[in-house]
């Protein structure tokens, strides 16, 4: 899979992708980074990417003219409402819809993926509204640029792409994973590892009995626990067997008497 990233920092991706799974994924060839200057699409010798806001404000826009020139080098042009599913161009914005797991999901099934880095005040809006097929934000809070969203979206579409994790159903069990008919999973349970005890802290004693069965259970109802405690709202759309709203019932009765 290949990821173009438009920014006019392209040092700052000399870190992210230099590191752990993206590392490994690249050396394995499954995945392609490309960082791209937009300053290097620009008709000035001094390389202007930005200008005023039309109607006065604050700050500065990021000019259309270079980022419409860079992706379109990349076998455009890229106008918006494109059929091609294989490919997709993203404007990391602050006003873009929140990137989730099922949206990662999307986008690992493409071929090729744009990552548009937003910078100062905004993106001249003909970028959103006629060349992008989509705005992602990664969170309700405002950032000074899109280059760190873009590595957020690199890291987790790439662990979604076969071959990248060491084990196939890695991605699959982990937190907010996509089931399907809209349904999403719950948090994943916790983790413990040697040793057994540190500083007076155990690890759960039915982790090392060796039962199973219990310990999927307990690794079950640990991780509902978690998520009617720091998601709750997920539960409106987890996809809930019958086991698991016993052991609601059963953590809510637990719940219950410790108040």
């Amino acid at each position: 899979m290949i990821f173009d990233i438009l920014t006019i920092f392209p040092e700052f991706f000399d870190g992210p992708f230099e590191h752990g799974m993206v590392r490994r994924a690249r050396e394995a060839g499954l995945v392609e980074t490309r960082v791209r200057n937009l300053r290097d699409f620009t008709g000035d010798r001094h390389q202007v990417v930005d200008d005023r806001p039309f109607g006065g404000g604050e700050g500065m826009v990021l000019k259309p003219d270079p980022v419409f020139a860079a992706v379109e080098s990349l076998g455009g042009p890229w106008p918006k409402g494109r059929t091609d599913s294989r490919r997709r161009v993203v404007l990391l914005s602050a006003q873009g819809r929140v990137f989730n797991q099922a949206r990662a999901a999307e986008l690992a099934a493409c071929e090729q993926v744009v990552l548009i880095c937003g910078r100062y005040e905004g993106v001249d809006e003909r970028v959103a509204g006629h060349l992008a097929d989509e705005e992602l934000s990664i969170g309700d809070y405002v950032l000074t640029g899109g280059e760190l969203p873009a590595a957020v979206v690199v890291d987790v579409v790439s662990r979604l792409l076969p071959g990248v994790l060491g084990h196939e159903l890695s991605a699959v069990r982990e937190s907010f994973s996509e089931l399907g008919d809209g349904k999403v999973g719950i948090l994943d349970c916790p983790h413990y590892t040697r040793p057994a005890e540190f500083r007076g802290l155990a690890v759960p004693e039915i982790l090392l009995s060796g039962h199973h069965e219990q310990v999927r259970r307990w690794r079950r109802k640990q991780a509902l626990e978690k998520t009617v405690r720091n998601r709750p709202d997920l539960l409106a759309r987890a996809a809930l067997s019958a086991e698991d709203r016993g052991l609601l019932l059963e953590i809510v009765g637990e719940r219950g008497q410790q108040a």
